[in-house]
């Protein structure tokens, strides 16, 4: 019962799915500061309920419907229950998005989802097969599954989304803001010397800027600074040397706004990507404590994968929280049903 208690989470990629993350966790007091992605969130969620701030206000996912967001699109992250909420995730590439639609819908444009919650046990059920496929390493099933999910999110929920073009002088402002944020990322100027580099008040900026970007320049460049240690730590960058690059003061500093954006710390993340031509992938570990004292702790010593065979190594077995319990489990073989 403890056991259950705790938060585990593992972020990975499997190298049969280029263009897409996957993620299994189980979170209770985890919360996610707003921020952005640029690939697309597709969360099936197992249990509980996950409230997460999405537009004008928050938006409620429970036990058998996915959150969906397009990229780029401001949202936290929070449980909306006291046992906090299970859940699988697929972040698939806009670019794989749009070749998907283009092949299976009749969009037209970019594609992406017109509501960020949508109600449908079925494709809740196909996303934890695709996890479940890939764990296997059966990548017929992980792709075709995956396939098939994206297809019928965009016949049941899918929508052209708007061009995104700078037209007011308040958006101008902004997109000049973020330029100069990106390009001074390791030592950007304070509000009120950024303001007047651009001939402009702090306050007239900062709404400038939030009517853009959806959130403050300071929240902004936090999660650029968070995208930009992700492509270190993918190209072999230490963890402690990526926190520099991109302005953090300390690995610390990055583990801590890493965990609460990514959802797991970066060094468990650098793992997943060293191993993701291992076809047993790792196991869930911890989502919070990784490094103390400058050491790692990893939790996900319980087994190890060789090929499809698991191998039971001293200590603990990690629990399975990439498949829906109860009455929505998936089959123990991968199908391919219809959209």
């Amino acid at each position: 019962m403890a056991e259950s208690r705790k938060e585990r989470a593992r972020h990975w990629q499997y190298e049969e799915l280029p263009g897409v993350d996957l993620l299994r966790a189980r979170y209770i007091r985890k919360t996610f500061v707003r921020h952005t992605h640029e690939h697309f969130v597709i969360a099936a969620i197992a249990d509980g309920v996950e409230v997460f701030h999405h537009g004008s206000g928050d938006q409620y996912a429970g036990a058998g419907s996915l959150a969906l967001v397009n990229p780029d699109t401001p949202h936290t992250g929070r449980a909306g229950v006291p046992e906090g909420w299970r859940y699988g995730a697929v972040y698939p590439s806009p670019e794989v998005v749009a070749a998907i639609a283009a092949e299976t819908t009749t969009l037209r444009g970019t594609p992406g989802f017109v509501t960020p919650v949508l109600d449908d046990p079925y494709t809740v059920h196909l996303v934890h097969q695709v996890l479940r496929a890939t764990d296997e390493g059966n990548a017929l099933a992980a792709d075709t599954l995956l396939r098939v999910a994206v297809t019928r999110l965009l016949r049941l929920n899918g929508g052209t989304l708007p061009r995104r073009e700078v037209r007011t002088a308040g958006a101008r402002l902004a997109a000049r803001a973020r330029a100069v944020l990106e390009e001074r990322m390791a030592d950007p100027p304070a509000l009120e010397r950024l303001a007047a580099e651009l001939g402009t008040g702090p306050f007239a900026l900062l709404r400038a800027f939030r009517d853009t970007y959806g959130m403050p320049p300071h929240t902004w460049l936090t999660d650029a600074r968070v995208r930009h240690a992700r492509r270190l730590l993918d190209a072999g960058t230490a963890p402690s040397e990526a926190a520099l690059a991109v302005g953090f003061t300390d690995q610390p500093h990055l583990n801590r706004h890493f965990s609460r954006i990514v959802g797991v710390p970066p060094g468990a993340y650098q793992r997943e990507r060293k191993n993701v031509q291992d076809a047993g992938g790792g196991l869930l570990v911890p989502s919070g404590t990784w490094q103390r004292n400058g050491q790692q702790h990893a939790w996900n010593h319980g087994t190890t994968r060789e090929g499809s065979r698991t191998v039971r190594k001293e200590g603990r077995t990690a629990p399975s929280y990439g498949t829906p319990s109860a009455s929505g489990s998936p089959s123990d073989s991968p199908g391919s049903p219809s959209a």
